[in-house]
C-alpha cells in the first residue's frame, strides 16, 4: 500500500512538473519567438496528456505599405505671360559741352561821332555787302553805326555799333579794296533793257521802271546811268513824255518840308532829285511820285548837264 501510494505521488510529481514545463515553454515560445506549442510532439507530454488542437493564426489583415516612389508635385499653374512692349532703349546720353567762354568786344577803332577817309573805307565796304545803303561820307552817324550793328549781330560778334578789330578784320576778309569811283560814290549803276525809241535822239534822260534806272542819253549815246526809285501806289510817277520844266539845286518840298536837292522838274511838281532816305533805306521806301536818286554825286553832275527843255522820259521797258 505504501508502495503504491509511493508511486502515485511520483506520477503525480511528474505530471505536475511537466505541466509546469510546459506552461514555461509556452511563455517562452511567444516571448521569445521560439517553437510553437502546436508543434511539440504529442509524446513529449507524456502518455496521459492529448494535446489541444492547434488553432490557426488569426488573420490580420496587411497594412499597406508606404509607397517609396517619389511624390511628383505637380508644377504651380502659371499664368501666361501678357506681351509687353519692350522699353525704348535710351538715346545715350550725350555729353555736355564745354561752355564757350563768352566773346568780348575789343578796343573801339572807329564809332559814331568820327569823322575822316577811314569811316568813308568803312561805309563803302559795308555798301559791297549790302549792308549800308547811300552814298558815303566821311562821317560815322546813326545810319553807320545800324549798319555795323548788323553785320555784327550777323556775323556773330558783339553788338556795339562800334568798330573793333574783329569787326575790321570780318569786313575786309569779306570785301575788296574800294575804288576811286566807290569812294566818290561815282555810281556803277548799269543795265542791258533797251531804250525807250523816244529816247535814241537829242537829250533825254531816260528813265525805266522795269530796270529801275535813269539813263542820261545824248544822240543814242548813254552818258550816265543811276538807280532811281519812284511814287508809292496812292502818289504813282507819271509815265509818258514830258520835258525839264525848271531846276532848282537847294529846292525844299513846301508840302512836306524835306529837301529836294538838284531838282529837275518835269511834271506838275515831280522832279527828278536827291533822296536822303533813298540813300538810307532803299526800296523799302517811296516817294510821292518825283524820280528819287541815291547816288549824290551823280545827280550832282546830272544836274550840270542837263538843260531846261530837255526830254524826260518815263516808261516801262
Amino acid at each position: 500500500m505504501r508502495k503504491w501510494s509511493a508511486v502515485a505521488m511520483f506520477v503525480a510529481l511528474l505530471v505536475g512538473t511537466g505541466g509546469l514545463a510546459y506552461g514555461v515553454g509556452l511563455a517562452s515560445g511567444r516571448l521569445s519567438g521560439g517553437t510553437d506549442p502546436a508543434a511539440i510532439a504529442p509524446h513529449s507530454l507524456g502518455p496521459s496528456h492529448s494535446p489541444s488542437p492547434s488553432r490557426p493564426p488569426a488573420h490580420r489583415p496587411a497594412k499597406p505599405r508606404a509607397s517609396h516612389s517619389p511624390t511628383v508635385t505637380p508644377p504651380p499653374a502659371t499664368t501666361p505671360a501678357t506681351a509687353t512692349t519692350p522699353d525704348a532703349s535710351p538715346s545715350p546720353t550725350r555729353p555736355d559741352k564745354p561752355a564757350t567762354p563768352r566773346m568780348r568786344p575789343g578796343p573801339r577803332l572807329l564809332g559814331p561821332g568820327d569823322d575822316g577817309k577811314q569811316v568813308r573805307e568803312l561805309q563803302a565796304r559795308l555798301r559791297q555787302i549790302a549792308w549800308f545803303a547811300g552814298s558815303v561820307t566821311d562821317h560815322y552817324g546813326p545810319v553807320t553805326e545800324t549798319a555795323v550793328r548788323g553785320f555784327q549781330a550777323k556775323r556773330g560778334i558783339p553788338v556795339t555799333g562800334y568798330v573793333d578789330q574783329r569787326t575790321l578784320d570780318r569786313l575786309q576778309g569779306m570785301t575788296r579794296e574800294p575804288t576811286a569811283d566807290e569812294l566818290a560814290n561815282r555810281g556803277s549803276a548799269s543795265t542791258t533793257a533797251v531804250l525807250d525809241p523816244r529816247c535814241t535822239t537829242g537829250r533825254a534822260l531816260c528813265i525805266d521802271k522795269s530796270s529801275r534806272t535813269l539813263r542820261w542819253v545824248v544822240d543814242g549815246k548813254v552818258l550816265k546811268t543811276v538807280d532811281v526809285r519812284f511814287g508809292a501806289s496812292y502818289s504813282p510817277t507819271r509815265e509818258g513824255l514830258f520835258h525839264v520844266e525848271w531846276m532848282d539845286a537847294d529846292h525844299v518840298s513846301s508840302l512836306y518840308g524835306s529837301a529836294m536837292p538838284y531838282s529837275m522838274f518835269f511834271s506838275r511838281g515831280q522832279a527828278v532829285h536827291y533822296s536822303s532816305d533813298f540813300a538810307a533805306r532803299g526800296y523799302y521806301g517811296a516817294s510821292h511820285g518825283c524820280v528819287n536818286v541815291r547816288d549824290y554825286e551823280g545827280i550832282k553832275w546830272l544836274f550840270g548837264q542837263v538843260h531846261v527843255g530837255d526830254k524826260v522820259v518815263v516808261y516801262w521797258s
